[in-house]
């Protein structure tokens, strides 16, 4: 199983950190260390100052896949779950000003933590809203229809590039309200008004 995620897949998103809106998909991975394990809280990472957060809808696919077309893309996944893409901002910054990968940023073990739920697709609006709450403050809500691509046209990508194979993960990028957290938070996130996942930030 592999995580496969999608950075500036929102333009105000990619406006707030000063960043070009890209013409096609930009990608990472994160190792499968990065789920953090169910109910647990995520531990402030000993190497950052700058921790932000990131709430994305997630893909899970269900069938074996390569150089899928966007027309067929539907069939390879049939349930949608929310996560956060947790990220040492200060830490990617300076391996951004350094030409050098993001890794260390963005893969660290516990930061992809996943909804234990995934709703199905035929049960989701053909434009999903989802949010975060911080501390029960609202601080970050997108609708998929703001997406630059689409689930469909992502796996088109994606599947260009990596085999897709059962299990595997997509984090479909973050809409604008990207914020740091702080130890003693309590993050919630939301698909419409359905509670799927809480982290704790000790």
């Amino acid at each position: 199983m592999k995580i496969i995620c999608v950075g500036r897949n929102y333009a105000k998103h990619a406006k707030e950190l000063g960043n070009d809106v890209p013409k096609t998909p930009v990608l990472f991975l994160k190792p499968d260390t990065a789920i953090l394990p169910k109910r647990n809280p995520l531990y402030y990472p000993h190497f950052t100052k700058d921790l932000h957060h990131e709430v994305e809808l997630v893909i899970r696919i269900n069938r074996l896949g390569k150089n899928i077309e966007e027309r067929f893309a539907h069939k390879y996944y049939n349930e949608i779950g929310i996560g956060i893409d947790f990220t040492a901002r200060d830490v990617q910054q300076q391996c951004k000003e350094k030409g050098l990968p993001w890794e260390r940023a963005k893969a660290f073990d516990g930061s992809a933590p996943i909804s234990e739920k995934f709703l199905k697709v035929s049960h989701l609006p053909e434009n999903i809203q989802f949010s975060m709450r911080n501390n029960g403050e609202l601080v970050q809500e997108g609708q998929s229809n703001d997406m630059l691509f689409g689930f469909n046209k992502l796996i088109e990508e994606i599947s260009q590039v990596f085999t897709l194979k059962i299990g595997d993960l997509i984090f479909t990028g973050t809409p604008a309200g990207v914020a740091p957290v702080k130890i003693g938070d309590r993050l919630e996130c939301y698909i419409g008004d359905e509670k799927l996942l809480k982290v704790d930030i000790r």
